[in-house]
């Protein structure tokens, strides 16, 4: 299963169901250039994600940091991080996506030992899963056989997947990584959520950089070096490329112009919108919008 696009609250906290359908897990491929946006947008989830590069290369950005992941590797990454993925150099990357419920990956007795301190610390946003540590290639070798049984759906299946978790979760945490607990970590985190929560409540009208930081109760200065920091662009970078992947969906329904979408997304010029449009997919939006409509012509 390839999911091309997924849904996001206010707070870029991703919505897609993730549970197969007796388990509260999902594993599938994903194929980075595939997806609507052409890349996977910044998002969050409660849910633990591991990843398995299967062709290709990839630049993951988890909050602050990029993290470049070739074939055969992976990431852990963990509970309530900000992430997003770009194909690098265009090569067609695909990987396994696994995403798992904190509270199934042990049992309840064990959760509060052993899940929840990694959850609550600070500097353990991802791991690299590289092929060189033995611990790190036994879970990249866990997340291939889960995304199999799941595919085959053998007898049992469901406890054997159950089994794979547990031993995923125990070479994690065994591999001697420290924990930490920052509460300006944990408070920068929490800001940069409510600003975005703002901007994704109210990008179709007329925004304001003071509205903006008065969401994470910061001045004008420090909202935009947060946005750098973190988000390696300014806020007005973040709200027109937020505005851009908001007027895909809308330029594809057959009743849709340009300029109604324009305005639609809170651009106040139609000029304007498309030159932005242009610069970040490379194409004007009238050419999606016939690109998009034959793909449906074809279905």
């Amino acid at each position: 299963m390839q999911i091309k696009d997924f849904v996001v609250d206010q707070s870029l906290k991703e919505l897609t169901e993730h549970r197969t359908v007796v388990l509260p897990i999902a594993c599938y491929e994903t194929t980075i250039n595939q997806n609507i946006n052409g890349y996977i947008p910044l998002h969050w989830h409660d849910e633990f994600q591991f990843v398995l590069v299967i062709k290709g290369e990839a630049v993951f950005q988890i909050n602050e940091e990029n993290i470049f992941i070739q074939e055969g590797e992976g990431l852990f990454i963990n509970s309530g991080c900000l992430h997003m993925a770009t194909d690098k150099n265009d090569t067609g990357c695909t990987y396994i996506c696994l995403n798992v419920s904190p509270h199934f990956v042990l049992s309840q007795e064990l959760y509060t030992n052993y899940v929840d301190p990694f959850i609550q610390a600070t500097n353990l946003s991802y791991l690299h899963l590289n092929t060189d540590e033995s611990w790190a290639r036994n879970i990249l070798e866990a997340i291939l056989k889960i995304y199999q049984m799941i595919q085959q759906k053998p007898t049992y299946y469901e406890i054997d997947i159950n089994i794979q978790l547990t031993v995923m979760w125990k070479n994690l945490i065994t591999n001697g990584f420290p924990l930490e607990y920052e509460q300006l970590d944990m408070l920068k985190s929490h800001r940069i959520k409510k600003m975005l929560n703002w901007i994704h409540t109210h990008y179709a009208r007329k925004i304001l950089l003071d509205d903006i930081a008065r969401a994470g109760q910061l001045s004008r200065s420090e909202c935009c070096r947060y946005f750098k920091r973190m988000l390696k662009k300014t806020p007005w970078n973040y709200v027109t490329e937020y505005r851009i992947q908001k007027s895909l969906l809308l330029l594809q329904q057959p009743e849709s112009t340009v300029t109604d979408v324009a305005y639609q997304v809170g651009f106040n010029s139609t000029s304007y919108f498309i030159g932005q449009f242009k610069k970040s997919m490379n194409m004007t939006p009238l050419a999606y919008k016939r690109i998009k409509r034959t793909d449906s012509l074809k279905r």
